[in-house]
């Protein structure tokens, strides 16, 4: 990940290796917090495989907050959806 941008309120960083999977679930865990302005991503080429997350946050909040957070909270969304699918199949396994 890499980090630029003038000030601490409005940064854009860039997410090797990733795509709109990450993408799109990381801008729509970012914009729930009411302090993020803005919070957008693009694919710079379809050749490449990164991404550029801009967020622009409201006051004194750096923009790396809400960034941590949603990331925070994105996996322990995935996590609670894998543990459900886990134990789902463990309880169809011992129906069988």
């Amino acid at each position: 990940i890499q980090a630029d941008g003038t000030d601490g309120n409005c940064v854009t960083f860039v997410l090797h290796d990733e795509d709109h999977t990450l993408g799109n679930s990381l801008r729509y865990m970012v914009m729930k917090n009411p302090d993020v302005e803005f919070c957008g991503y693009c694919i710079t080429h379809p050749s490449e495989s990164k991404i550029n997350f801009r967020i622009q946050t409201r006051g004194a909040l750096p923009a790396v907050e809400p960034f941590r957070k949603g990331l925070n909270d994105l996996m322990g969304v995935c996590q609670h959806v894998l543990s459900t699918f886990e134990r789902s199949v463990k309880e169809f396994r011992a129906q069988k």
